[in-house]
């Protein structure tokens, strides 16, 4: 009795913490925003994973509904009762055989040929008329260069609804994966290669993504943002980039000091700010991000901080401990020095 007693607590102890975790895990698929969430598509690459991972998805459903069903049909009707006879050895049935073959292989062939076109519809092959633009994959951020415009930017890529665009990609040292969830698929980004992704974007809005193959240690703060707005918005953008920043002398003071710290050279010569990065006119760094059109972005260091003047400032005080691994160096900037170059960068807009 007591031995009943405890197998039945054990049983309901069992089936609450069950349900407990049924329910918190119901809550939590359906709790939030994901930004970065495959399941709400907004380009016709995203909508076509989707619709691939949907049929997939039906199939797995109707495999596993059949499968679980025939077993508890069995266990039901099959099981051992007292009285029973015991059950007759059979060896082989040449009709099952053939049916729990086939059965699968054609299951097989409807999930492999829309699998086969979406591989080959959006093999990174964009339409005439696309905007093309290159993508370099750096430890830890994402530049973008828009050939047709002559425009180099970093972390946010700005593109048009309705418009194709055509991303050809490589990186500048280790491999990288670009990937942005709502808009497609993955691609490796590699040394000395080129791959392609092509896409259409369907709705305005920001939408996230990240590197996706580890390449060091800031791996996880190397971010990305692609910006799709209308037609208008998207040829105000581009005519905003492609103007020249503020002449120094029309500066303030404040930020007039600022442009001067940027352009000091200070030993070693990897610690001069003109060392890596490239401002129009000013210098032509190319190891760090471009900042011809800084302030235009909405984040900086790869993504991971606020571009306002307290993100500049945490960034410009100390890289490495912002972003552990960053290769840029701490130069041990003073206070001033960085109020000022806080004031010139906030003008490159």
């Amino acid at each position: 009795m007591q031995i009943s007693l405890r197998r039945l607590r054990l049983q309901q102890h069992f089936s609450q913490r069950l349900s407990s975790a049924v329910v918190l895990l119901g809550v939590t698929a359906c709790s939030g925003s994901y930004p970065q969430s495959t399941l709400n598509p907004a380009s016709d690459f995203g909508v076509a994973i989707d619709n691939l991972f949907t049929g997939i998805f039906w199939w797995a459903v109707f495999v596993f509904v059949v499968v679980e069903g025939l077993l508890i049909i069995t266990i039901v009707r099959f099981r051992a009762r007292p009285g029973r006879p015991k059950p007759k050895f059979i060896h082989g049935h040449t009709a099952l055989e053939i049916g729990w073959t086939l059965a699968p292989a054609v299951i097989l062939v409807f999930i492999a040929v829309p699998t086969i076109q979406t591989i080959f519809r959006h093999d990174g092959t964009a339409p005439d008329g696309a905007l093309q633009v290159e993508v370099v994959g750096h430890q830890w951020w994402w530049e973008f260069k828009y050939p047709e415009y002559g425009i180099v930017t970093a972390t946010e890529l700005h593109v048009a609804r309705g418009r194709p665009v055509a991303l050809t990609m490589t990186s500048a040292d280790v491999i990288h994966s670009f990937w942005i969830p709502r808009l497609g698929g993955k691609r490796d980004v590699i040394l000395n290669r080129v791959t392609r992704l092509a896409f259409t974007p369907d709705s305005v809005g920001v939408f996230m993504g990240q590197c996706a193959e580890f390449c060091g240690a800031s791996h996880a703060n190397m971010r990305a943002t692609v910006v799709v707005d209308d037609a208008a918005d998207f040829e105000a953008w581009i005519a905003s980039q492609q103007t020249p920043p503020t002449p120094v002398d029309s500066l303030s003071p404040l930020a007039q000091r600022g442009a001067g710290v940027f352009t000091e050279r200070r030993e070693p010569a990897s610690n001069s700010c003109i060392a890596c990065h490239a401002i129009d006119g000013v210098s032509f760094g190319v190891l760090g991000p471009n900042l011809t059109h800084l302030d235009s972005r909405a984040r900086i260091a790869g993504g991971i901080i606020e571009n306002n003047a307290m993100g500049l400032r945490r960034w410009l005080s100390d890289p490495p401990g912002a972003k552990p691994g960053s290769l840029m160096p701490n130069v041990s900037l003073t206070e001033a020095e960085i109020d000022a170059l806080v004031a010139y960068l906030q003008s490159l807009q």
